[in-house]
């Protein structure tokens, strides 16, 4: 018992007293670290500066210069691509945003946000390039599928977004003569 004692008494001792010596760190990491400060001068670099300039070709995340990116759809429109389009769009927007692009899919419609309306004005004034990029980087609750849909796909997505857009406003007018008995 005396021995537990003694140990306390020392510990209180070494406790109450200061000391103008730094305590010792066996394991400094990185609070003592050199560093440069922001918008400093060092000898180190050419140029005295401390801040660097990105490295040339350096894009931000989510910027990709459009220069990059097609302003229109790089794929042929004809039958192959659109029905490629028409089997991406039911497998990946279909569930949010409807087959018809309505917005009434079945993820929206049992989920708490609504999906948009790929055939409204706004939408439908946007270019192939700013559809590509939205499917590619996502907007608001839509998620990215970059990594999900290769490129061509995506294109051939925006193919058919842009028929989905022609057929919600076409009139009978835009039917040949020769099939409108076909319709009901």
């Amino acid at each position: 018992m005396r021995r537990v004692a003694l140990v306390l008494v020392l510990l209180a001792a070494g406790c109450s007293r200061t000391s103008r010596k730094p305590p010792l760190e066996f394991i400094p990491d990185m609070d003592r670290q050199p560093r440069f400060r922001v918008q400093g001068e060092t000898s180190f670099f050419a140029d005295r500066r401390m801040s660097r300039p990105p490295v040339p070709g350096t894009v931000a995340r989510g910027q990709l210069p459009s220069r990059l990116v097609p302003a229109s759809s790089p794929l042929p429109w004809n039958l192959q691509t659109l029905e490629r389009g028409r089997q991406r769009f039911e497998i990946y927007c279909a569930p949010c945003h409807g087959r018809t692009g309505a917005g009434r899919g079945i993820v929206a419609l049992r989920g708490k946000w609504p999906a948009g309306d790929l055939r409204e004005a706004r939408i439908q004034q946007l270019s192939d390039r700013e559809i590509f990029e939205v499917i590619t980087n996502g907007v608001r609750t839509m998620p990215p599928y970059r990594f999900q849909i290769e490129e061509q796909d995506r294109w051939a997505i925006v193919a058919y977004v842009r028929v989905l857009q022609r057929a919600a406003r076409g009139t009978l007018d835009d039917v040949p003569p020769e099939l409108r008995g076909e319709l009901r």
